[in-house]
């Protein structure tokens, strides 16, 4: 990462600690080869960050998920599939639902039928775009492993209001479309290994602790 790179992601942390959002959310996304990335992230991540961590995952729309129980495993924080209505929590891991699009407003997440489209459906882009909505610079984006591009436009929403943007780099990436498709855009501050993602973040909440 570049030193301007560094400056910029500083300013973006002050904006964050000045904000009137009591902790901000993070949303993840991934499809093939997300598994893994997504329990290398999780895992180092301590009990107290002062986040919330949403994972969103490409899954079969008819499938069930095993995602919750495979990250209850890896971490202490409460993992939680999202029920409807459900408040978001800081210190806690959500999970989305199989065969549904999730959104957040005003700190709830909307969980609705998934949409019938007839290219790729793009969970991730709705998610994110949402989180830039409801929650301005206290929002931070983290695109992994895929073979699409979803998260993309997601994640540019959220660099746009002032937000914090990661990508997992490419030589860890088991499918790296995903993620050099969000960094062609120029708007990611960091492209890292998930679990180097895991320390910026942690680095993220200790200011916000001592702010």
């Amino acid at each position: 990462m570049t030193s301007e790179h560094s400056s910029e992601l500083s300013e973006v942390e002050m904006q964050i600690a000045s904000s009137t959002f009591k902790f901000p959310i993070v949303g993840i996304v991934a499809s093939a080869g997300g598994l893994e990335a997504f329990t290398q992230l999780i895992s180092p991540l301590p009990i107290n960050t002062g986040m919330a961590f949403v994972l969103i995952q490409h899954m079969l729309p008819n499938g069930e998920s095993s995602l919750t129980k495979i990250l209850a495993r890896v971490t202490k924080m409460l993992v939680s599939q999202v029920q409807n209505g459900m408040l978001v929590e800081p210190d806690r891991v959500y999970v989305i639902p199989p065969n549904t699009q999730m959104k957040l407003f005003k700190g709830v997440f909307e969980l609705s039928p998934r949409e019938k489209v007839s290219g790729i459906y793009m969970p991730g882009d709705a998610f994110l775009t949402s989180l830039a909505a409801d929650r301005g610079n206290c929002a931070i984006a983290v695109v992994l492993s895929g073979s699409n591009k979803d998260g993309t436009l997601g994640l540019t929403a959220i660099k746009a209001v002032g937000g914090i943007t990661f990508a997992q780099d490419e030589d860890t990436a088991i499918f790296d479309r995903m993620p050099l498709s969000a960094i062609a855009t120029g708007h990611v501050d960091f492209v890292l290994p998930p679990e180097q993602i895991a320390t910026e973040l942690i680095a993220i909440g200790r200011k916000l602790e001592n702010k």
